[in-house]
């Protein structure tokens, strides 16, 4: 696996710095991911999570498409000249990308420069699943999953009760209104359930809350194993699992705290065991550790 000469943490800092695009050494693309930051100026989040990378900033730096399309262009050039494969292309950044009213314009570039000079790089959206209470927002996101940009999902579920999902998201969206929409989505479309795995104050999740969290994904996982598709297009459900750890300092630290690489990996066995006695004639998922 081909590591680029860049520090992790330090270029995640651009963000803050107005970059648009940025190269990043991914754990969890295992190789060069270039992310996609559309809010330079600002933090623009429907969670607040304790465990977030993002530091408090402000700048009168606003995204511009055209910015974004050269910087792009710049960096998949850069990666040509070293030599280093491009894993995936990523809007993340400095907040909830689906908030962003350039989001989709910037996505149809995106998926252009990526057919144009980086055919073998993925397409990715880490979003924390909030843009899907928006009925336009879900049937544009459905569309590139399943249509010809390929738009991977990866999709957030830190929690599986209500009372971690407040601890870990500090959100004002009811958890009653985004676990149907979750659910309705992993139903129409492939998507990869992301969660971070940390300690709270020095507590690692509850039990009860670990339990519930498995019997959502199994139910995520039911639901797009039990929906219709055609032969051709993109298989709906759950086709990977990422339990990923604090690795990134935060504003709040030490609010929160990595857990020990085997609470991870035992976490993903109980969930591999829960799938394999749940689900029947499904394609496998991918279950993935990160610490």
């Amino acid at each position: 696996m081909d590591r680029p000469p860049i520090g992790p943490i330090d270029n995640h800092r651009q963000r803050e710095q107005g970059v648009l695009v940025y190269p990043v050494y991914s754990r969890r693309s295992q190789g060069l991911s270039l992310g996609i930051n559309l809010f330079p100026d600002r933090k623009r989040c429907t969670f607040d999570c304790p465990y977030c990378e993002v530091f408090p900033f402000e700048r009168d730096k606003p995204f511009t498409q055209a910015l974004m399309e050269a910087q792009l262009y710049g960096e998949l050039e850069a990666a040509a000249r070293r030599g280093i494969a491009v894993k995936d292309i990523a809007f993340s950044g400095n907040g909830e990308p689906t908030l962003s009213p350039d989001f989709f314009r910037a996505l149809k570039v995106a998926a252009r420069i990526r057919d144009e000079a980086a055919k073998e790089a993925a397409l990715v959206l880490i979003t924390n699943g909030t843009g899907l209470l928006e009925r336009a927002t879900f049937q544009a996101l459905r569309q590139a999953a399943c249509g010809p940009a390929a738009l991977h999902i990866w999709l957030k579920l830190d929690a599986g009760t209500e009372a971690w999902y407040t601890r870990m998201a500090a959100s004002p969206v009811p958890w009653a209104r985004l676990i149907p929409a979750m659910t309705a989505f992993t139903g129409c479309a492939p998507v990869t359930i992301q969660t971070m795995l940390c300690a709270i104050q020095g507590r690692p999740p509850p039990p009860e809350e670990a339990a519930a969290w498995e019997r959502l994904v199994v139910t995520l996982a039911e639901t797009g194993a039990a929906a219709a598709w055609a032969p051709g297009q993109a298989r709906p459900g759950v086709t990977a699992v990422q339990l990923y750890g604090k690795a990134r300092p935060a504003p709040r630290d030490p609010w929160t705290t990595a857990l020990a690489p085997a609470y991870l990996e035992a976490r993903a066995a109980a969930l591999k065991a829960a799938l394999a006695a749940a689900l029947v004639c499904t394609a496998p998922i991918s279950i993935q550790v990160f610490p």
